[in-house]
């Protein structure tokens, strides 16, 4: 076993975090995985038994931190550690009990990983840390508040952390992936310009081995980035986004 390519996968069990546990496996690293449904997560050790362990976790259970803690025991360690769970449906109604249960996993659930990962690393020495975000924390979506509103603080407790790593004087890599409008089972409307998985996975894997800082996917979402930025706040808070959605 390469004990120096050793990665932890929270939310593996399907979308994203799956494909590129795939992939990380294939390119012959030894994979931690992680997620609420045992049965998915024992049919991915299956396809790799030699690679592959497993470890049923609920980002927004209280003892999420003990599980991880229990997956990097049978992984042997951590190199990296790839954040993958999220939560969020289009919400025009504005339903309560939808944003909190956004919060709950995509704040609450993603400091309480990111927090004990980062620590671990800090102990360690060293490590990668990075976290699957998304483009929609550039500006708040109105269709999807607590989802971008979320993301937005992913984005920017990635960058404190990457400060403070820096100010420790620690070889610790912070990554903050980004995609856009990706084809999964997560997403139940249709929207323009919707990405594949797998193709989806294999720019991460290849961001995450150049170990860069920022990873938007794909050039088209960079440049849709770019505009979203540059319009002033009075016109994007006038703009109808919910004409570009389609169930």
């Amino acid at each position: 076993m390469d004990t120096k390519k050793r990665a932890v996968v929270v939310g593996a069990t399907s979308g994203i975090g799956k494909a590129t546990a795939q992939i990380l496996a294939e390119k012959g690293w030894n994979v931690g995985v992680a997620g609420r449904r045992k049965a998915l997560l024992e049919e991915l050790q299956a396809a790799s038994p030699d690679r592959i362990v497993y470890q049923v976790l609920d980002v927004t259970a209280p003892d999420a931190e003990e599980n991880l803690n229990q997956l990097i025991a049978k992984l042997g360690g951590m190199d990296l550690f790839l954040f993958s769970a999220g939560y969020g449906l289009t919400n025009l109604s504005l339903d309560v009990q939808i944003e909190k249960d956004t919060v709950q996993t995509n704040a609450v659930g993603f400091v309480s990983l990111i927090h004990a990962a980062f620590q671990f690393f800090c102990t360690q020495g060293h490590g990668h840390l990075a976290a699957i975000t998304s483009i929609a924390g550039t500006r708040g979506i109105g269709p999807a508040a607590s989802y971008s509103a979320t993301k937005r603080f992913q984005t920017t407790y990635l960058a404190a952390l990457s400060q403070m790593a820096h100010n420790k004087k620690l070889p610790i890599t912070i990554t903050d992936i980004q995609p856009g409008f990706v084809k999964t089972d997560f997403i139940l409307h249709k929207y323009p310009m919707q990405l594949d998985v797998t193709y989806v996975a294999k720019h991460i894997v290849r961001g995450l081995e150049k170990k860069r800082r920022k990873v938007i996917i794909d050039w088209r979402y960079r440049f849709v980035v770019c505009i979203w930025l540059l319009l002033p706040r009075k016109w994007w808070e006038r703009l109808n986004l919910t004409s570009f959605i389609k169930k």
